[in-house]
């Protein structure tokens, strides 16, 4: 249905991070919308059927007889020949490791038949620690800890390993050495985390990131402030997520939209746009935003160690964040100090409860030349949600 396979894996195990996923699926999604009516049609209708089956098919859970059976004719029509150009056709579990996987491309994934898992571990652990089993896949865990591993968590939140495969110590480096190994053979991993109610490890931040929220209803709540910038770009409407909240009574963000997703958005809308500054402050934007802040807010509810992490207040960036302006570093991760300091006005705007904040920036073009955009940006309160377990 697709055309020729883009890469035949000849292996039954394939090894790749969350970004080589998104490039397939990506590099599937723009194809399909260059093919005939008929094809999207078929393609749309045999992917909602996905969803709706193909997780719990994977997981063993039970189907009812005709979502069985139309599941099946979606796989001889679409499911089969999408794995076989993704070259997923001889592949028993697909692996990703290395950062966080959108819970929309984990679930597309295994909604068409692929076993992708996540799993957690570096090299001087012997490479991994945690795994998912069978039927326990999940977009927010890394799994459970694999045979002969011990895993515990610090006061501070860190992770802390122990098991045969650990490193002895670095070539030469006693120091170091001694900085991540303690005395009885625990490994610093630095990422902090928890083990939930499952007993899968969940990774949230480096533990140098990791806050507190001081005063408010949430005093003294664990604040990650990657962890919520990733649920937020999880969705394909954000680009970049800036969330502040360590040491303050509540948590807030701005937001990088997506250009083109939103543009694309807004254009089946017929909506007017004279680009992103006009773009980014239209209300059904915000209206879009608010909706996936809000989302996530009830998502975060759910977790009774991140339920104080939800958002309270966020706006939208009235310019992209770039790596030329000193705003991200040269591999696109956000300087949140420094943003801090450049949009004090907007950082201040969203903490005293301002419903708009005028702000000039700086911008340097390709060219070399300098020049300013300025504008007043709403800010916007989203809704947040009781937790849904009480911390222990």
């Amino acid at each position: 249905m697709l055309g020729n396979p883009l890469e035949i894996h000849q292996s039954p195990y394939y090894f790749a991070p969350p970004r080589v996923f998104e490039g397939m699926l990506t590099s599937v999604m723009i194809r399909m919308e260059d093919a005939g009516s008929l094809k999207r049609k078929l393609f749309h209708h045999f992917m909602g059927v996905a969803k709706k089956v193909g997780p719990a098919l994977m997981d063993g859970q039970s189907v009812g007889f005709m979502d069985r059976l139309v599941y099946g004719l979606g796989n001889l029509m679409v499911y089969g020949p999408l794995r076989n150009n993704m070259g997923f056709s001889r592949v028993r579990v697909a692996y990703t490791a290395g950062e966080a996987i959108g819970p929309d491309l984990f679930t597309f994934f295994r909604s068409i038949g692929v076993n992708i898992k996540q799993l957690y571990g570096s090299t001087e652990t012997a490479v991994f620690v945690c795994l998912q089993p069978d039927n326990e896949a999940r977009a927010d865990t890394v799994g459970v800890p694999c045979k002969g591993v011990e895993i515990k968590v610090a006061d501070n939140g860190e992770i802390m390993v122990k098991s045969p495969g650990l490193l002895k110590g670095y070539y030469k480096n006693q120091k170091a050495t001694d900085e991540v190994l303690t005395s009885d053979g625990w490994y610093h991993t630095s990422d902090a985390g928890f083990i939930d109610s499952h007993g899968h490890l969940k990774i949230i931040d480096r533990v140098k990131d990791v806050g507190r929220i001081q005063g408010g209803a949430n005093d003294g709540a664990m604040f990650a402030p990657k962890y919520v910038e990733n649920k937020l770009k999880f969705f394909p409407h954000i680009k970049e997520v800036v969330a502040y909240g360590d040491q303050r009574e509540k948590v807030c963000v701005m937001i990088n939209i997506d250009f083109d997703a939103v543009g694309n958005w807004a254009e089946r809308r017929n909506l007017p746009y004279a680009g992103y500054t006009d773009l980014a402050q239209k209300p059904e934007v915000y209206q879009l935003i608010q909706e996936c802040v809000e989302k996530v807010n009830a998502d975060l509810a759910e977790d009774a160690m991140l339920a104080g992490s939800q958002v309270s207040r966020f706006l939208i960036l009235h310019k992209e964040l770039d790596a030329d302006d000193g705003e991200l570093t040269r591999t696109n991760k956000v300087r949140r100090g420094f943003i801090a300091d450049k949009y004090k006005p907007l950082v201040d705007g969203l903490y005293e409860g301002k419903a708009e904040q005028f702000i000039d920036t700086v911008v340097k073009f390709e060219d070399g030349r300098t020049g300013s955009v300025s504008a007043t940006l709403k800010i916007s309160d989203a809704k947040t949600f009781t937790p849904v377990k009480a911390a222990a």
